[in-house]
């Protein structure tokens, strides 16, 4: 496999469908899992929502052939923390795969702009601090953890637990969701 040439990326499992794909994550705690939406037994949505559930610090990208809106949408509600699709030139998936790693969104402007209004926020306007006020924007931005402590002064694991207070006040699986929550209560602007 082409991603297997690049020395910062390690291929550690590969499942045939959605219910393997869980069971492997479980088994090898990854960084980041490539989840086709598409698959038997178990779906990659619902795989991606038990994933990210039991393994909050592995991080989701969908990698598909469908670009539907509904399978847009399905994945991102579903804590995916990007959007590929299976025709991206190597290069690109690379450092798409490195990004999401990163805890950076992988979204096109076109698919962020089809979800903003799609992804639902919590029923009320949650009190965030103003460092995780400050930190969201960040993140919206698409900055990893390292470049918001860098950008702040913090400490790693402090941006950490700042995004980690983000998405629970936001009641929102993933930094995606939280982006989206962001640019449409307009802490920053859309890149429409």
């Amino acid at each position: 496999m082409f991603l297997e040439a690049d020395d910062e990326l390690a291929v550690v499992g590969e499942a045939r469908n959605g219910e393997e794909a869980l069971r492997l994550a479980r088994e090898l705690s990854p960084d980041i899992v490539l989840m086709d939406l598409l698959m038997p037994v178990m779906n990659g949505v619902d795989a991606t929502i038990a994933i990210r559930k039991d393994l909050p610090n592995t991080e989701v990208l969908a990698l598909t052939s469908v670009s539907n809106e509904r399978s847009i949408v399905g994945a991102m509600r579903a804590g995916a923390i990007g959007y590929v699709l299976k025709e991206v030139e190597g290069d690109t998936l690379r450092r798409s795969i490195k990004a999401a790693a990163a805890g950076q969104v992988q979204l096109s402007p076109q698919v962020a702009a089809r979800l903003i209004g799609e992804i639902p926020g919590p029923a009320h306007i949650p009190a965030l601090t103003s460092r995780e006020t400050e930190v969201l924007r960040w993140l919206a931005a698409g900055e990893s953890n390292k470049e918001i402590a860098s950008r702040l002064f913090v400490s790693d694991e402090t941006v950490k637990t700042h995004v980690s207070n983000i998405l629970a006040k936001l009641e929102v699986l993933s930094r995606t969701q939280a982006a989206l929550y962001a640019i449409r209560v307009g802490l920053i602007p859309s890149r429409e």
